[in-house]
């Protein structure tokens, strides 16, 4: 008869709030706090970005491909510097897709097909809101002197305005 040994996992340890910064628990707090949505909008344009630029078609099919592969490689690139902000402040950030879709303040698109006008209109919008969830968090960021997350937020408000720019410019075309 053989043995199998049965190894236990260790109790999972509480996660320390332990600042990593100057900036105090409540400021930490507050700041995890705002970037957890903002993180998780992040994932789900990006997630649809590449819904949208896997089910592209029409004439301009090869320029809009190429846009929102751009555009979702943009948005990937955010998540792990939004993530890491938050740790390197000492708090915590999202943990999987389920949590993602707790916090998550914009929509998802599970149409079968979405035309093409209906998907630049559609992300669009969705950066548009991204832009105001990104000032809104850099109020946050003004209100306890944190300028190392709202310069991070300040890149990425111009690049979200840069993607409203061109699937604006590009919307009446299709």
């Amino acid at each position: 008869m053989q043995t199998t040994d049965v190894v236990q996992a260790e109790p999972r340890k509480k996660a320390t709030s332990e600042t990593h910064s100057d900036l105090g628990p409540n400021a930490t707090r507050e700041l995890s706090s705002a970037l957890r949505p903002l993180l998780a909008d992040v994932f789900a344009l990006y997630v649809k970005t590449k819904n949208f630029h896997w089910h592209m078609t029409g004439r301009h099919f090869r320029d809009y491909h190429l846009m929102l592969d751009d555009h979702s490689d943009q948005l990937f690139a955010m998540t792990d510097e939004i993530a890491e902000r938050a740790r390197k402040l000492g708090g915590t950030t999202l943990r999987s897709i389920s949590d993602i879709s707790r916090h998550q303040t914009l929509k998802d698109n599970n149409a079968e097909f979405v035309a093409p006008k209906e998907m630049l209109a559609e992300l669009h919008a969705d950066n548009v809101h991204l832009t105001r969830s990104l000032r809104s968090t850099h109020e946050v960021c003004d209100r306890h002197n944190d300028v190392a997350t709202a310069s991070l937020i300040e890149n990425w408000i111009d690049e979200t305005e840069r993607r409203s720019w061109f699937l604006s410019a590009i919307g009446t075309d299709v």
